[in-house]
């Protein structure tokens, strides 16, 4: 498949915002029980505001890839059948919960509510909405993911391996970023946020790993021969059958050679897993308060890449027919 940048943004760029969010809230509870120091609600309302500047940012990337944009709304009509309308319809309650999270926080409207359980976890507003926004952050990381997982016919996507390596990448980029955010105020969570980032990036390699080596044993269930009818196995496409190119030509196939995707699975490899986790490991015993935010930065590229290669080794059937240009 062509990877359009715009996709990849937007699935980056969520992510990662989802991933912030589910990092703020992940500390609060915690802080609620007392595990970690406590952060007063400018802390959350920061990390709030970066959550809201990637959710919009990947949304505004969004509309680079439609047609009609002004019929953007209408994406939104086939909820019941469609991962993509969900998609839709989850991010903006997101960015709402979100945006009154960190406006619950501003105002100090933080006294409990009640309190739960035997552990006395005090539950305030601020707490039940990000319980609520987490919920809404899984949810859409789900519907993101089965929008490509659920086309059957494309092999390489149709996976469960496809749902975790979205969510748990971005969980890893999230906590990464978090990590920075820590790191550039000053406070005491870069090892907790570092940590987790750590852990989740693991596990991502551990998935992203196990597509890699499926997607390399993948056997088409269609080949040339079978494609047009004819079973002559010396059978060579010598044209694609038009004078210039295409909308099947441009958008289902990416036209880099194989050196180019293999110096963007290389590079991809490399900056999303060892060298943001080896920074976030220097960063601990140095107290460096930039190292965490160079991990990021590094990270996030190395997310492109990968996202990149995810749409370029997407195998279309269609590209039976368009091999060879001329």
């Amino acid at each position: 498949m062509h990877p359009a940048f715009s996709v990849i943004l937007l699935t980056t760029l969520l992510g990662a915002g989802q991933g912030v969010f589910l990092a703020l809230v992940t500390g609060q509870v915690y802080a609620s029980i007392k595990l970690i120091e406590a952060q007063d609600a400018s802390f959350y309302v920061g990390g709030s505001v970066i959550t809201i500047i990637l959710l919009i940012s990947g949304l505004i990337a969004s509309f680079f890839h439609l047609g009609r944009p002004e019929r953007a709304w209408r994406a939104a009509a086939k909820w019941r059948t469609s991962w993509l309308s969900r998609e839709v319809i989850i991010l903006p309650a997101l960015m709402i919960l979100v945006a009154f999270y960190g406006l619950v926080h501003w105002l100090g409207w933080t006294n409990p509510l009640f309190i739960a359980g035997a552990d006395a976890l005090p539950i305030d507003a601020s707490l039940v909405l990000g319980v609520i926004g987490a919920v809404l952050a899984f949810a859409l990381f789900v519907s993101t993911a089965m929008i490509y997982a659920n086309v059957e016919f494309i092999a390489e996507w149709h996976s469960p391996l496809t749902v975790a390596n979205f969510t748990f990448l971005g969980l890893g980029s999230g906590f990464m970023l978090a990590a920075a955010y820590s790191a550039a105020l000053g406070n005491h969570l870069v090892t907790f946020y570092g940590t987790w980032a750590v852990i989740f990036t693991v596990i991502g390699l551990v998935s992203r790993g196990a597509s890699l080596l499926r997607n390399r044993h993948i056997k088409p269930k269609s080949n040339l021969q079978s494609a047009i009818g004819v079973r002559h196995r010396l059978i060579t496409q010598r044209a694609q059958g038009f004078t210039g190119g295409s909308f099947n030509t441009r958008e289902f196939f990416h036209h880099a050679p194989p050196a180019v995707l293999q110096r963007m699975r290389t590079s991809f490899l490399i900056l999303v897993f060892p060298v943001p986790i080896l920074l976030i490991a220097i960063a601990y015993v140095s107290q460096s308060a930039t190292l965490p935010i160079i991990a990021f930065l590094l990270q996030y590229t190395g997310l492109i890449a990968e996202r990149w290669l995810f749409f370029a080794d997407a195998q279309h059937p269609q590209n039976l027919y368009y091999q060879s240009v001329a």
